[in-house]
């Protein structure tokens, strides 16, 4: 196997909303056509089948490399669909090609929600990169802007901003270039000779405002209307959102979805971090969750006001 190809082959967990959407971006990598492997319509199983058969006929020595795992196992969780597992032990069912699993997430902690089966037949080998420190942050900035800016058009101040409020957060060296794209975007549209400090923090702005705007711009219907409920009845119970979201599918037209199915949307969409829910106790009552926007309601309405299905509720 030492002489056969080694192939390379990317996926960010987070762009795919299924397994199966996340096997067959892997298959397609592997140069399996539309007809070999269909966008839909085959059991995971023979998704899988199809790629690892792929990987022995064509004796690669294949890497998959899937960003955010952490959204792959919560995949898996959700469907039942354990392909994590059978990604770990690939090798058993290969003779003539190999799969080497590397895992990228920021979730130190996902692994203790993956089945011990998995665990076990990792074998991993796990390597920490630390968050960048302010000054490491300043040091890349200081390199991107040589190359992209005017000499001495940033302010030493504003350069300073950036690194700090990316170093703030989790220390994201993308965030912190991101920052400082979008200031010399903004100096330059309001024909400035500097980037300033000011640029900085609007520049900070927007880019949170574009994140949320676009997250809630991506979730279908159901979703959509479930957040309308948690925003017309902020910090109530599960079932208070219901109430308030078959009010919403009444008005829209549109046929409600269980109140099971509901509370696994409401899972997911906490997972993006729109929503936040506290566990509240009610005595004898027992616990239920109350739920909550994080973003503000201003930015749902403006951004679900294009919808036209939900342009007379928001």
């Amino acid at each position: 196997k030492s002489n056969f190809p080694i192939k390379l082959i990317y996926t960010n967990s987070k762009d795919e909303t299924t397994l199966y959407g996340l096997l067959v971006s892997l298959g397609r990598q592997l140069e399996l056509t539309e007809k070999e492997l269909p966008t839909t319509g085959l059991a995971i199983s023979e998704v899988f089948k199809r790629i690892l058969n792929t990987i022995e006929t064509g004796k690669i020595n294949a890497i998959f490399v899937i960003d955010e795992i952490d959204y792959l196992a919560h995949l898996v969780s959700k469907t039942g669909k354990d392909i994590l597992y059978q990604l770990t032990r690939a090798n058993e069912r290969l003779d003539k090609g190999s799969l080497t699993l590397v895992g990228i997430s920021n979730d130190l902690t996902f692994k203790e929600r993956l089945d011990p089966r998995v665990i076990s037949s990792l074998g991993e080998e796990e390597i920490v990169f630390t968050n960048y420190d302010v000054g490491q942050i300043k040091k890349i900035l200081e390199e991107r802007i040589n190359q992209a800016f005017i000499p001495n058009t940033v302010q030493e101040p504003a350069l300073n901003l950036c690194a700090a409020l990316a170093g703030g957060e989790h220390g994201d060296a993308r965030r912190a270039i991101d920052l400082i794209r979008v200031a010399g975007e903004i100096a330059e549209r309001r024909q400035s000779d500097q980037v300033t400090e000011d640029h900085v923090r609007e520049a900070s702005q927007k880019i949170e405002e574009n994140k949320e705007e676009t997250s809630l711009k991506s979730y279908p219907l159901h979703e959509k209307l479930v957040i309308l409920a948690i925003m017309k009845a902020g910090g109530q119970s599960t079932g208070e959102i219901y109430t308030s979201y078959k009010a919403l599918c009444k008005t829209v037209g549109r046929d409600e979805l269980t109140q099971r199915r509901i509370t696994q949307m409401l899972s997911e969409i906490e997972l993006s971090g729109i929503i936040t829910g506290r566990l509240v106790h009610q005595g004898i009552h027992g616990r239920t969750k109350k739920y909550k926007l994080t973003i503000s309601p201003e930015m749902v309405k403006k951004t679900f006001k294009d919808d036209l299905t939900l342009q007379d509720i928001v």
